[in-house]
């Protein structure tokens, strides 16, 4: 459907997974008067329809194809809910069918595949926007403008402390809270400070009493691009005194000093200690994410989170994996480089092998 033709009317959107997460979405997307479901894909079409019913969602067109789903039902945006290793195939078929698509977090499980599909948005000419939910809170939008004010930025700390007993699959992966949830902390920091990282160095351990298979406990340093340090000290055996799930966050700078407890508080202190008034009617998490896609499909700008722009953020996580495995400091152009290499020897498309042979994806 043509730019114009979209202004008046809300979107017509085909969600991909009816899982957990799949639930939330269509809450969310059902709550959005700038949103219509139209069409829900899962490999398990009875999953997708119990999930309609119990949502009473109704005639919204079900199947196993998202090219197919959006073609029936003249849809003219997709969101991706399935698990990692689904988005690179799904956000293809999908940028392919001429769609713009907004991905859940993390864009894909190696930044290899991340630097493919942010490639074939390109290619296709088509949005690719990940959804860092954590990055839509109206006091990090408060913490960010106070620390505009502040100055250069010497050093921003996250402490990151819970005792979750999640069961299944993450209580058995390697480098669980590097790869399934600093994701969030190290997106933010890049959004708060507005510079990149350079290298990180990074090491994990498993507390005696941890119910972990692996290491829950994890701390790395990152130098970023204007000179300061991003330190990410966290855990996920650790009872008591837990801080939010966002954390909870220290910027020291030239002029003074914030913090933000993760929630609600933003605490500034330039020479005066003040706490930051935060509008607590403003669109957070996938509510707000969502929101951001719909007005960038509509009007045409890139999104804070387009795919191209999360690779550094999703670098972060594998440089920190490998520093943590290594030993040794690890630079994210590195990261970047080597992902870009594997990219390369494994794209089939000759479109997208075209851009990611050019330079668009090397800055």
């Amino acid at each position: 459907m043509a730019t114009e033709q979209l202004q008046g009317a809300p979107l017509r959107i085909v969600q991909v997974g009816a899982g957990g997460m799949g639930r939330a979405w269509l809450r969310t997307i059902a709550a959005e008067p700038g949103a219509e479901l139209v069409g829900l894909v899962d490999l398990n079409v009875d999953a997708a329809r119990s999930a309609l019913a119990d949502h009473g969602l109704e005639g919204v067109a079900v199947g196993t194809s998202v090219a197919e789903v959006a073609a029936a039902t003249d849809a003219d945006a997709v969101v991706n809910v399935t698990v990692p290793v689904a988005h690179l195939p799904v956000n293809v078929e999908a940028l392919a069918a001429g769609l713009p698509v907004l991905c859940e977090k993390p864009a894909a499980p190696t930044v290899a595949d991340a630097i493919r599909q942010a490639a074939a948005a390109e290619a296709h000419g088509r949005l690719l926007m990940i959804s860092q939910s954590r990055r839509y809170y109206a006091a990090l939008d408060a913490l960010r403008d106070e620390v505009a004010g502040l100055g250069a930025i010497g050093s921003v700390v996250t402490e990151f402390y819970k005792a979750p007993h999640f069961g299944g699959f993450r209580e058995e992966m390697d480098h669980v809270l590097l790869v399934d949830m600093a994701i969030h902390a190290f997106d933010a920091a890049r959004f708060v400070t507005g510079a990149d990282p350079v290298s990180v160095y990074c090491e994990e351990h498993n507390p005696s009493w941890s119910w972990f298979q692996a290491d829950a406990n994890a701390h790395a340093v990152f130098t970023f691009d204007d000179g300061s340090r991003f330190v990410f000290t966290g855990s996920w055996c650790a009872p008591g005194l837990e801080t939010s799930w966002n954390g909870s966050w220290r910027i020291s700078a030239e002029r003074g000093s914030a913090a933000w407890d993760g929630g609600s508080r933003v605490t500034v202190d330039d020479g005066e200690v003040r706490e930051r008034e935060i509008d607590p009617a403003a669109k957070e998490e996938i509510a707000a994410s969502l929101a951001e896609f719909l007005a960038c499909v509509r009007d045409g700008r890139e999104p804070s989170g387009s795919a191209r722009s999360n690779l550094r953020s999703l670098a972060m996580v594998e440089a920190a994996v490998q520093s943590a495995e290594t030993g040794a400091r690890v630079r994210i152009d590195d990261v970047l480089e080597s992902g870009l290499a594997l990219a390369l020897a494994t794209e089939q498309d000759p479109s997208v092998r075209a851009v990611l042979e050019g330079p668009t994806l090397r800055g």
